[in-house]
């Protein structure tokens, strides 16, 4: 990493948020439950499912390179001032390179319903599908892939740093977006099951339906306009990092809002595909851990916040 002057609580939150990133995707990993769950199924259902399962555990894979070699080399910046810029660029790529393919492996979970079975669906149940599933799958598997393989063209060694910020903030507004849109489709296919009392009885899922629909939007909004504020940002020390950690700390809270829910609040009669999918298949629940980055960015000093003691 970098030669900085950051403190104490943000190399520590460093360190909590990418052992969290490796730790959950190291139990994902090895978790095989999936393995023969098609056996049982129809034919075209059961290859729908192997194909799917095939290409996200390969994806998987890519994203524990990624988990590992981010926690090893922060680990080994925890013990020293720097790794020097090559070095730096070398491991972000790496980094980033692997996660953009865990990413493009979901794509087949997008793909195999539309080709085999919306088209002998009701047009009404294809279309709420294609909206609340298929298009949102697609989506995630294609443009944060797109925008993390710009990222890492950018972070070669020669490359300015211009680009390389530029395609970072591209990047972060990109993730915040697919959050968005991926679990605004699993609330409407809950509320699609449990009706609207779903929400209105239970105020803890409108809160949440809230958060996400309209919050992790506007969300998206603020990062686009942040993003294209320092569109042309020749270095880091133009950042305003104050602004960049506010919005890494929401976007962390709103994980660890939905996650605590259901902790200290949840009951059979509110079960759904909703935290079916929240707890149970979320893959990104590692981010509920990135307000510890998000915070030491928000309270930094002045000086800090705008990037001064970074060099890249």
């Amino acid at each position: 990493m970098p030669e900085t002057t950051f403190s104490t609580p943000l190399k520590i939150g460093l360190l909590t948020v990418v052992a969290a990133y490796f730790l959950f995707t190291l139990h994902a990993l090895l978790t095989t439950s999936w393995v023969g769950e098609w056996e049982s199924l129809p034919p075209t259902l059961r290859l729908v499912i192997y194909v799917e399962d095939i290409g996200a555990t390969a994806g998987m894979i890519f994203r524990f390179i990624a988990s590992l070699v981010a926690f090893a080399a922060v680990a080994v910046y925890f013990t020293k001032r720097s790794l020097g810029e090559h070095t730096t660029r070398r491991i972000l790529m790496i980094v980033l390179f692997s996660e953009a393919i865990y990413w493009l492996g979901l794509l087949p979970s997008g793909l195999m319903p539309i080709i085999y079975f919306r088209a002998r669906q009701p047009p009404l149940d294809a279309l709420l599908a294609l909206f609340s599933s298929d298009i949102p799958c697609l989506v995630e598997s294609t443009a944060i892939p797109v925008a993390l393989f710009m990222l890492v063209a950018k972070l070669r060694p020669g490359k300015s740093v211009r680009e390389a910020i530029r395609w970072s903030l591209v990047s972060g507004t990109v993730y915040i977006f697919v959050f968005w849109l991926v679990n605004t489709g699993i609330w409407a296919s809950a509320i699609m099951q449990k009706g609207f009392d779903y929400l209105t009885v239970y105020p803890e899922n409108l809160a949440g339906f809230v958060l996400t629909v309209f919050g992790l939007l506007t969300l998206a909004g603020v990062a686009a306009r942040f993003t294209k504020k320092y569109w042309g940002t020749e270095s880091l020390r133009s950042l305003n990092l104050r602004v960049a950690g506010a919005l890494i700390t929401f976007l962390g809270l709103w994980f660890l809002w939905n996650y605590l829910t259901w902790v200290f609040l949840g009951r059979n009669e509110l079960w759904s595909v909703w935290y079916a999918w929240f707890l149970g298949h979320n893959l990104d629940l590692w981010l509920l851990t990135i307000p510890l980055i998000g915070l030491p960015l928000m309270f930094s000093k002045k000086d800090d916040a705008s990037g001064d003691s970074i060099n890249l």
